[in-house]
């Protein structure tokens, strides 16, 4: 058993358990994310970059697509993946799967509704490399870039499948002009905030495969309210019900 899943602990959100290490957690761009994303129940969805499965864990907390496969190059990462699922009862449902964005050939070409993805924000050259090997590769784009992510979107989408993307702003003409080369067309972008007034923190983006050009922009999304609370849409993706 590696260091990483000896570190291994669990915790509970909105009735799903979900297993962590230090090298293998998450922040608030997977709720935003996941929220974004928002998956029917008849859909098939593939996450990439899963790392410990947070986002096809969240889309099971209430109605679960029909299949969710997540994806991630790190193998002790999906094994914390791989013990989420057998808590949770997910076998079948949720798929854990270790492979390369660069090449993927577990899952069948053209085969998923939507693919969802909260890729390393930063560029190999950027001078962000400051964490643990795993913890870098996770935030920097060391084992796949922006190009990588959206290619393997685009032969995983059906037509007319969706790419729900959390990123950066100052990445955001890269990511576009990622997209658009493989024949994704943003089709929606919401910028986040940690509060009114500041400059956008990090923005969600949606693209359909083979879809007309013509983007709509949402209104922003505060992460805290005036008080430094946060904000009843941020409760609704946590869970955290009000006290009157």
């Amino acid at each position: 058993m590696s260091e990483t899943e000896n570190a291994a602990e669990s915790f509970r959100l909105g009735g799903i358990e979900i297993f962590v290490s230090n090298d293998h957690r998450f922040g608030t761009d997977a709720f935003l994310l996941a929220d974004f994303a928002a998956p029917l129940p008849n859909q098939t969805v593939c996450d990439l970059c899963t790392g410990c499965g947070i986002i096809p864990l969240l889309f099971c907390r209430e109605k679960p697509p029909r299949k969710v496969y997540g994806a991630d190059i790190n193998e002790d990462a999906i094994n914390l993946f791989e013990k989420s699922i057998e808590r949770n009862g997910l076998d079948g449902r949720v798929v854990p799967i270790v492979g390369d964005v660069r090449a993927m050939s577990v899952i069948d070409r053209e085969s998923c509704d939507m693919v969802t993805v909260n890729p390393p924000y930063f560029k190999k050259d950027s001078g962000d490399v400051k964490a643990a090997a795993a913890r870098a590769a996770a935030r920097t784009e060391l084992l796949c870039d922006i190009n990588d992510v959206t290619g393997c979107a685009a032969k995983l989408l059906k037509y007319g499948g969706s790419l729900k993307m959390c990123h950066i702003p100052s990445r955001l003409a890269d990511v576009i002009a990622a997209m658009r080369a493989v024949g994704i067309e943003p089709k929606v972008l919401r910028f986040v905030v940690k509060k009114q007034g500041d400059k956008p923190w990090l923005f969600l983006i949606s693209g359909k495969r083979g879809a007309r050009s013509g983007m709509e922009i949402l209104p922003e999304l505060a992460v805290y309210d005036g008080n430094m609370e946060y904000t009843s849409e941020m409760k609704k993706m946590y869970m955290i019900k009000d006290v009157e």
